[in-house]
Formats: structure tokens, C-alpha cells, sequence
């Protein structure tokens, strides 16, 4: 019985236990939802806030703009009037002064006149003489013209009044708040020195045209543009591993000018050091991050290797060929399982590489199968993954790889048998002639 009795306190505390851990897996669970709903309250009301803002800020510039162009036109108009007025006025003062000067003359001769008719009678004669071939040279039969008021400018305002009614429907129809921006963040890959970033449309309405990403690293204050263009993924390189990035997209429609809404900023980062070409080989030219290689007018030949096995099974390496030399059927990019620097090629024994002309080798023997020939700003990538032949290949059995080489749209694939497990490999690349540049992520 008291066996029984300890069995079933052990049973009940044991019940008790798994009961207190799942309240406590529970509350850590609704904790973590409560953060969550804190984050999205924040969201909303910080973008809220931001919204506010932005429109304010806007419309107070174009009230300020809009002002500015009206005072502008009012003040072009006011000067036009002024000209129009001064332009007519000119002649009416010209003959006002005419006419004024001829009262005038007409006032003098009068005084004249009246003064030889009522003058002395000795004097008479010679007076009303004098008077009257004066008042034949004046000519006063002569009168300047005065333009009729139908022959003068009367000026008026002409005011289209359905600008008001454009202007009312362009401000009624301007700007829009959205709720949610029509593309957004939808996945991080981590790459050797980079990240993939992809996107995608979330407004099913909106049709794009380009798409604008930006990141900025850590918490600095400004985002970069990184990428404008029609595609939907794009590698973001020069990344630090083990850093944190902000990312954000949006997009602009077919047609139009202005952006749409950003995203919601997202995180993302690599843990993957970045690849790099080994220093010192004469025969090449490295950038200052060391993942670009120029085949340099040096004699010296050789491969130029990575500087580590830094290429693991499941990932993408990739090679772009930023520029182009001549080409030779001895070329090689590819991967290897080691270093032999007494070669002047990867189309060797330990290794697969596809040649600048297409042609696909694998340790050594050209395949049948060929990829285009590279040009520049064609991109070469390999993926491979692990097929063990045999239950003891980490032991040293057989060891096979499949081998995906894509390249301008087309792919061989194709198993490639080690004698050796290989946790990493080599990259490496072979020119003969100078010009080549190939970048590697």
C-alpha cells in the first residue's frame, strides 16, 4: 500500500511539474504575443503621427507655393494694366497740350480783336490791319481731332472662373493615406559578404513598374539607395557579417513618377564572411575588398584561388564578369577541392569549371553538354549538394556532389565524384589574356 501511495504522489508531482512548465511555456508565449501587440500598436501610431506630419508639412508648402505663383501673376497682370494705361494715355496729353495751346492763342487774338474794334479812331485803321492778317495766319477754321471714347482702350479684368472648379478637383482628388503600402519585405538569404532581398506585391490592384530598395546599416540615420529596377530579388553586397541592416522597398507605377508608401522597415543580416581572391599572384589585380580580380597585362599565368575554402554545399557562388578580354579555350572558372598552384587552369583533376566560351569541365574531361559563352555582364553560378555513394563515405568512400553551372538562362546539371568527403572548396579563376574582370559573391 505504501508503495502505491509513493508511486502515486510521484505520479501527481510529476504531473505537477509538466503542469507548471506548461503555464510557464503559457505565460512566456502570451508574453510574447503581448509584445507583439505592443509592436503593431506602436506601428500604427508612430506611422500615424509620421502621416500627420507629412501632410501638414505638405500642404502648408503648397498653400505657401500657391500663394506665391498667385501674388506672382497678380503683380504680372497689375504691371500690364499700368502699361496699357500709360501706352493710351500719351497721345490724349499730346493733344490736350495742343488743344490747350491753341484756347490759348484764340485768347490772345480776341483780346486783339477787342481792342482794335472799341481803340482810338486815329489808331483804328492800323490796328483792325495788324488783327485781321493775324487772324488769317492762325487759321482758326483748323481743329485738332479728339479720338471718340469707342476708339480708346477701356480696360477689364477677363477672370476664367473655372479654374476654381479645376483647382477644387485636383485638391479633392490630391494625395491619398494608405493603410498599408502595396509591396513589402518578404525574404532574407544570408550570402557570403551579402544578402539576398526579396520582395513582393501585396496590393493586388497596384501594378508596378520599378521597384525601389534602401538599407541603411545598424541605427544610422539615413537609408541608401541600393537598388531601382524592374525585378523583385536582388543581392545587397559589402555587408559586414554578423551586423544588423535595415531594409525597405517600395514601388512606383506604370506611368508614374511618385513613390508609393515604404515599406515596413525589416532587419536582415549574414553570419557568412565574404569570399575573397588570394593577394599576391602577379598576374592579377584585386579592389580594395578583394572580391573583384582584373587579369592585368602581367606575362605571369597561373589561377588565382580564393583565399580560404569558403565555399560550402547548399549555398550559391557566383561570379559576374564585369568586363571582357580575349578569349582562350584554357579559361576556366570554377571550384576545386585544393590549391595546385603549378597549374594554368581549373580544367584539371579535382575540379569543375565552365570555360569563357561555354564549354563545362569536370576534373579535366569536357562535358557534351555546353553553356553559352560568357560576355560582359553575364552572371555564372554554382549550387551544389551532397549524395553520399556508400555507407561509409565520411570515412573516405565515395563522395558525390551534384552540380548545378547556370548561366544567361540556360543550366547543366551533372554528379561529380570525389574520392573524399569535402566540407569546403576552393574558387578560382584562369585567364590567358589581360581585360578579364569577374567579380565573386
Amino acid at each position: 500500500m505504501e508503495a502505491d501511495a509513493e508511486a502515486e504522489v510521484r505520479f501527481l508531482l510529476q504531473e505537477a511539474r509538466e503542469s507548471i512548465e506548461a503555464a510557464r511555456s503559457y505565460r512566456r508565449e502570451l508574453e510574447q504575443r503581448l509584445r507583439g501587440l505592443h509592436q503593431a500598436r506602436k506601428q500604427i501610431r508612430e506611422s500615424a503621427t509620421l502621416t500627420r506630419d507629412v501632410l501638414e508639412q505638405h500642404f502648408n508648402d503648397l498653400k505657401g507655393t500657391l500663394k506665391k505663383l498667385l501674388d506672382e501673376r497678380l503683380m504680372s497682370l497689375l504691371q500690364e494694366v499700368d502699361a496699357i494705361e500709360q501706352e493710351s494715355i500719351k497721345p490724349l496729353d499730346e493733344c490736350q497740350k495742343l488743344i490747350e495751346h491753341g484756347v490759348s492763342t484764340a485768347d490772345d487774338l480776341l483780346r486783339e480783336g477787342e481792342s482794335a474794334v472799341h481803340g482810338d479812331v486815329g489808331q483804328q485803321n492800323e490796328k483792325l490791319c495788324i488783327f485781321t492778317k493775324k487772324a488769317l495766319h492762325i487759321q482758326l477754321d483748323s481743329l485738332p481731332e479728339v479720338p471718340s471714347l469707342v476708339d480708346v482702350p477701356c480696360l477689364s479684368a477677363q477672370l476664367d472662373d473655372c479654374l476654381l472648379t479645376i483647382l477644387k478637383n485636383q485638391i479633392f482628388r490630391h494625395g491619398t493615406v494608405a493603410s498599408r503600402p502595396p509591396v513589402q519585405l518578404e525574404e532574407f538569404v544570408e550570402k557570403p559578404g551579402g544578402i539576398l532581398v526579396r520582395w513582393c506585391k501585396v496590393d493586388e490592384d497596384f501594378i508596378p513598374q520599378d521597384y525601389r530598395l534602401q538599407y541603411r546599416k545598424g541605427t544610422a540615420s539615413h537609408f541608401e539607395d541600393v537598388y531601382v529596377g524592374s525585378e523583385t530579388e536582388f543581392v545587397v553586397l559589402h555587408i559586414d557579417p554578423n551586423v544588423d541592416y535595415q531594409f525597405r522597398v517600395c514601388a512606383r507605377r506604370d506611368g508614374r513618377q511618385e513613390w508609393s508608401p515604404w515599406s515596413v522597415p525589416q532587419i536582415g543580416s549574414t553570419t557568412l564572411v565574404p569570399h575573397e581572391w588570394t593577394t599576391g599572384l602577379e598576374g592579377y589585380s584585386l579592389s580594395s575588398r578583394r572580391n573583384i580580380a582584373l587579369r592585368n597585362d602581367s606575362q605571369a599565368c597561373g589561377v588565382l584561388y580564393s583565399k580560404a575554402p569558403t565555399y560550402f554545399c547548399g549555398q550559391t557562388l557566383t561570379f559576374r564578369i564585369e568586363t571582357v578580354g580575349q578569349p582562350d579555350r584554357r579559361d576556366s572558372l570554377g571550384v576545386c577541392v585544393e590549391q595546385q598552384n603549378g597549374c594554368d587552369s581549373l580544367q584539371r583533376d579535382k575540379a569543375v569549371c565552365i570555360s569563357t566560351n561555354g564549354a563545362v569541365f569536370v576534373n579535366g574531361k569536357e562535358m557534351t553538354n555546353q553553356l553559352p559563352a560568357v560576355t560582359s555582364g553575364s552572371t555564372v553560378t554554382f549550387d551544389m549538394e551532397v549524395v553520399h555513394l556508400g555507407p561509409s563515405s565520411n570515412e573516405g568512400g565515395n563522395f558525390k556532389l551534384r552540380v548545378t553551372i547556370s548561366s544567361n538562362n540556360r543550366e547543366v546539371v551533372f554528379d561529380w565524384v570525389l574520392d573524399q568527403c569535402c566540407g569546403s572548396l576552393y574558387f578560382g579563376c584562369s585567364f590567358s589574356y589581360p581585360g578579364w574582370k569577374v567579380l565573386v559573391f
